[in-house]
């Protein structure tokens, strides 16, 4: 029994070891994303776009880059977003520097510059998720009273399988009045319902692709959405 105990033990040290070490390593991933339309938390942002990104992680802090350019649509927004995250488990925080293409990059005063940074925080709970985002600076929008609104968005999102399909079921909500999301107070701004189907071509290639609709019930606008990444 002492020998069987001592491999045991062995057998966890090695393990927690080899997990030790391979949380030591910095991640890198790539990728890139075509979509019809680029709808975000149900506003028509621009139509078909192309969507690199580009991130590092390391025991769970991660730096990642994400971008938009129109294709068919020369006068679709340019965007640039930067984001900085940590992950502890199911728990993720973090805050992201969104920017637009209509002014300078490198202009931050206040009421000039076309930057946007938002802090979010969100927990998955498994069977749902619920994250929360509140714009802390930039180019906010502005209240009722013309003051900035703290412009802010809540989603609650539900993984389920069905037909052979992954799915996910979101209801995004905006608390209070802002311009940032053209709303006059609580309002919900996207129901969406997403199917995605992994294409697997010659056992190697994975392709997933993904089908969708989305509602904003604000803007009395629906989309009926398609996408497709790669991972590099």
């Amino acid at each position: 029994m002492k020998k069987i105990n001592k491999y045991v033990i062995m057998l966890l040290s090695l393990a927690f070891a080899a997990t030790a070490e391979a949380q030591d390593k910095v991640e890198g991933s790539m990728g890139v994303e075509f979509v019809n339309q680029y709808i975000w938390r149900g506003q028509d942002l621009g139509d078909v776009s192309v969507q690199p990104s580009l991130g590092l992680s390391y025991q769970g802090l991660s730096l990642s880059t994400w971008g938009s350019v129109g294709i068919t649509d020369a006068t679709d927004t340019k965007e640039l977003d930067l984001t900085l995250s940590y992950a502890l488990g199911a728990f993720h925080v973090g805050i992201t520097d969104y920017w637009f293409s209509g002014g300078s990059y490198f202009q931050y005063k206040a009421h000039k510059t076309t930057h946007v940074w938002e802090a979010n925080v969100g927990y998955d709970f498994g069977v749902a998720s619920v994250q929360w985002y509140t714009n802390i600076g930039g180019d906010d929008g502005l209240n009722k009273d013309a003051d900035r609104a703290y412009s802010s968005y809540l989603e609650l999102s539900a993984p389920f399988q069905l037909g052979g399909l992954d799915w996910s079921a979101a209801v995004g909500i905006v608390p209070w009045a802002t311009t940032f999301y053209n709303a006059n107070g609580f309002a919900v701004t996207n129901i969406s319902l997403r199917a995605t189907k992994d294409i697997v071509i010659r056992d190697q290639f994975h392709l997933p692709v993904y089908v969708g609709l989305t509602a904003n019930p604000r803007s009395e606008k629906m989309y009926l959405l398609l996408g497709t990444s790669f991972s590099l």
